[in-house]
C-alpha cells in the first residue's frame, strides 16, 4: 500500500502532458476508469444516429432530448444515492407517479394554489421515503423486498387518488412552467458562465486540498485540460439550446439538483457517511456512524427526488394519468445510474452519473424514435448497453481488488 501511495505522489508531482498521461494510465490499471467509457459510448451513439438521421443533432431535437431526460435524470439522482449506500429502491417510478397525482388533485380538484400543491406532492414523497427507510432499518428487511411492495402499493394508491377520472389535465401556468419555460439567450449564457465558474472553483479547491493533505493530486495541466473541456461542452450546449427555444427550465432544475447533491456527497459529513456505509456497513457502524439514520435519510431523499421528477414529467406532459410513473420509468432511472458509472456494489460513484446515464438512455430512445424502429429493438439495445455497463463495473472492481485498493 505504501508503495502505491508513493507512486501516486510521484505521478502527481510530474507536470505537463507526461504527468497527466501517467496518472491516467495508473487509474486505468487500478480499475479507476471513472466515466470515460460512458463519455466514449455517448459519443459513439450520437455519431451512429447522426449518420443514420442528420436531424438527430439538430438544435430542436437536442432540446427535446434534454426535456425528455429531465424527469428520469432527477429520479436517477436519488437512485445514485441509494446505490452508493449499497441498497436498491424499486418504488421510485410508482412514487413519482403518485406524488404527481397528489399535486394535480390538490390543485385541480380542491383548488389549492400551485405552490402549496407542489409542496404537497413533495411532502408525500418525503413521507413515503421515511416510511420505507424506517421499515427497512427497524425490521431489517432487505430494501429490495420493501420497495418491491412499495412499487405495487403506490401504484394502487395512484389509482385511488385519481379516482374514476383516470386522467387529469393541468392548467395552472406555474405548474406548466416548471418544465416548459425557456430562458432568453442572455440568461442562458449567464447560467452557462455561472456553471463554468463553479467547475473552475471546485476543481482548483479540490486540487489544493488534496495536495495540502498529502494525497495524490492531478497536475495543474490535467486540471486545466479538464476545465477547458467542460467549459467548451457547456458553451456549445448553451449555443445549441439558444439556437432553438432557449435553455429549458427543466434542465436548469436537473443540473441544479446534481450540483447540490454532488456537493453533499463530496463535501459534507453526511456524504462521507454514505460512502462509508456503502463500502462496509459494519466498519461504518464501529466507527460511530448511525447507519440506520443515514439509511432512512437517503431513502427519504430518494423518494423526494422521485416526487420532483414526477412533477416535472406531469408539467411537461400537461397531465397526470393512471400510468404515470409506470412503464420504463423505474428501469430507465436505475439504468441511468448504473450506465453512468455508479457501482452496484456500493460505495463508488458520482451524482453526475445520473446525467450521463440519462443522456445515454435518452439518446437511444430519441434516436430510435427518429428512425421509427420498433420498441422491441429499443429495449434490446438498452438492455445490451446496461449489461455492458455492469460488466465494466465488475471488471473495474476486480482491477481495484487486484491492486489492493
Amino acid at each position: 500500500m505504501s508503495t502505491m501511495i508513493d507512486d501516486s505522489r510521484l505521478i502527481a508531482e510530474q507536470g505537463g502532458i507526461v504527468g497527466a498521461w501517467a496518472a491516467f494510465r495508473r487509474r486505468v490499471s487500478q480499475g479507476e476508469i471513472g466515466q470515460l467509457p460512458v463519455i466514449i459510448g455517448l459519443a459513439v451513439i450520437w455519431a451512429i444516429f447522426y449518420a443514420a438521421q442528420p436531424a438527430f443533432l439538430s438544435a430542436g431535437n437536442l432540446t427535446n432530448l434534454m426535456l425528455q431526460i429531465a424527469a428520469v435524470g432527477t429520479i436517477s439522482v436519488g437512485i445514485v444515492l441509494i446505490l452508493l449506500l449499497g441498497e436498491i429502491d424499486l418504488s421510485v417510478g410508482a412514487v413519482s407517479g403518485l406524488c404527481a397525482g397528489v399535486m394535480t388533485v390538490l390543485n385541480v380538484h380542491t383548488g389549492i394554489p400551485a405552490p402549496l400543491a407542489i409542496l404537497g406532492g413533495l411532502g408525500a414523497g418525503l413521507l413515503i421515503g421515511l416510511f420505507q427507510g424506517f421499515w427497512i432499518t427497524r425490521f431489517r428487511i432487505p430494501s429490495f423486498v420493501v420497495t418491491l411492495a412499495g412499487l405495487l402499493a403506490w401504484q394502487g394508491a395512484l389509482l385511488f387518488v385519481l379516482g374514476k377520472t383516470g386522467t387529469i389535465n393541468i392548467q395552472d401556468k406555474l405548474i406548466i412552467g416548471l418544465a416548459n419555460t425557456f430562458f432568453e439567450p442572455v440568461i442562458g449564457w449567464v447560467l452557462g458562465s455561472v456553471f463554468v465558474a463553479y467547475v473552475v472553483v471546485g476543481s482548483v479547491l479540490t486540487r489544493r486540498r488534496r495536495a495540502a493533505a498529502g494525497l495524490a493530486a492531478s497536475s495543474w495541466t490535467a486540471v486545466g485540460l479538464r476545465i477547458g473541456v467542460v467549459a467548451a461542452l457547456v458553451l456549445v450546449a448553451v449555443f445549441v439550446l439558444n439556437s432553438d427555444r432557449g435553455v429549458p427550465s427543466a434542465v436548469v432544475f436537473l443540473i441544479g439538483i446534481i450540483v447540490v447533491f454532488d456537493y453533499v456527497t463530496k463535501r459534507t459529513r453526511f456524504g462521507r457517511q454514505i460512502f462509508a456505509i456503502g463500502g462496509n456497513a459494519e466498519a461504518a457502524r464501529r466507527a460511530g456512524i448511525n447507519v440506520s439514520n443515514v439509511r432512512v435519510a437517503v431513502f427519504a431523499l430518494a423518494s423526494t427526488l422521485a416526487a420532483w421528477g414526477g412533477i416535472l414529467a406531469a408539467s411537461r406532459l400537461l397531465a397526470v394519468h393512471q400510468g404515470a410513473g409506470g412503464g420504463d420509468v423505474l428501469l430507465n432511472a436505475i439504468a441511468s445510474a448504473v450506465i453512468g458509472g455508479t457501482s452496484l456494489f456500493g460505495g463508488r460513484g458520482t451524482v453526475w452519473a445520473a446525467l450521463l446515464g440519462a443522456l445515454v438512455i435518452g439518446s437511444i430512445s430519441n434516436g430510435m424514435d427518429l428512425l421509427s424502429l420498433e420498441p422491441s429493438v429499443k429495449f434490446m439495445i438498452t438492455g445490451g448497453v446496461l449489461l455492458t455497463a455492469v460488466t465494466i463495473d465488475a471488471l473495474a472492481r476486480r482491477g481495484r481488488e487486484a491492486s489492493g485498493r
